[in-house]
């Protein structure tokens, strides 16, 4: 327990040292080339990083607050992302009853059953009996009109915002030894957003042909090549946060990278549907929750099932 305490407080040191020293050299463009904030992109990155050092806080208060501040945390981003979420779809005053049961029955319980470590239950609970008797609710209130459109994106929302997230604070419930889980939770973390903000990077720098421009411009094939791999070197260096080797951490870092990847094309796709640039306003420089929980929601759940099943955690 002392050893992985004092791991987890390495990262948290690194994050930090990695945040000042972004802080320093955004303060220092911000200085010589947007004195008045006039360079819309510089200002839009020290946003980002000020928004990178709340995010950052968050994450190191709550793993340092063990299972109950990591569930907590993640109850809260959940909560916040189906009403990111919720805002966008076509529910009516006839679902008031579905929504309340959405927002004060099925999240609660489904990280409930994450806290008391039910597997078997949670990982059925919304692909199953929710699935099922969230139609029923909305059917009792008699309005048809697009009630199957109004029923499919509750319950995309549901599984987007409520299972996929529930997966990470599920991590913890791994059979590995103590502290071990809140290290395993920040590898998935760390290597994820760095593949999404290298991603970024690389296309801006060598960027040329573009993957999807329909749904996300700014994704290139280089840049989704290049921020992969590069994610995946720095997933592999930090193997000692795992249970895995080396080359097993690379291959768990390539296979997240690509989900996260492909996490954020899907849910860019949904927000072209619905006409919108961000899922909301609610961190600057980064949209609403989701915009920055995209890449996690659909890398968790593999992460979490391809974890336990392969290495035998369960």
């Amino acid at each position: 327990m002392d050893d992985a305490r004092s791991d987890l407080l390495t990262v948290i040191a690194g994050i930090g040292g990695i945040l000042i020293f972004a802080s320093i050299l955004g303060w220092l463009l911000a200085r010589r080339y947007s004195p008045h904030g006039e360079n819309s992109a510089i200002e839009n990155l020290n946003d980002r990083i000020r928004a990178w050092w709340v995010m950052a806080l968050s994450l190191s208060l709550a793993f340092l607050g063990g299972h109950a501040g990591v569930t907590l945390l993640f109850l809260l981003c959940s909560f916040a992302a189906l009403r990111e979420f919720m805002t966008l779809t076509n529910a009516t005053r006839a679902d008031h009853n579905t929504l309340a049961a959405a927002f004060f029955v099925v999240l609660p319980v489904q990280f409930w059953l994450i806290w008391i470590n039910w597997y078997g239950l949670f990982s059925i609970f919304i692909p199953v009996y929710v699935f099922l008797l969230l139609p029923i609710v909305s059917a009792l209130a008699g309005e048809t009109r697009n009630y199957l459109i109004r029923i499919a994106e509750m319950q995309w929302a549901l599984m987007i915002c409520v299972f996929c997230v529930s997966h990470v604070p599920a991590i913890l419930n791994l059979n590995m030894p103590a502290g071990r889980g809140v290290l395993l939770i920040a590898f998935l973390v760390i290597v994820v957003q760095l593949s999404d903000v290298l991603q970024y990077v690389w296309g801006k720098l060598i960027g040329r042909r573009k993957i999807a421009p329909k749904l996300s411009p700014s994704k290139t094939v280089e840049g989704f090549v290049g921020g992969s791999l590069s994610a995946t070197l720095i997933g592999t260096m930090l193997w000692w946060m795992t249970p895995f080797t080396p080359l097993q951490a690379a291959g768990m870092s390539l296979l997240i990278t690509m989900m996260g990847f492909a996490g954020g094309l899907v849910m860019s796709a949904i927000k072209r549907d619905r006409g919108v640039k961000d899922w909301g306003h609610s961190i600057a420089g980064h949209g609403g929750f989701i915009d920055r929980l995209d890449s996690v929601l659909f890398a968790a759940p593999i992460f979490f099932h391809v974890t336990r099943f392969y290495w035998k955690l369960g």
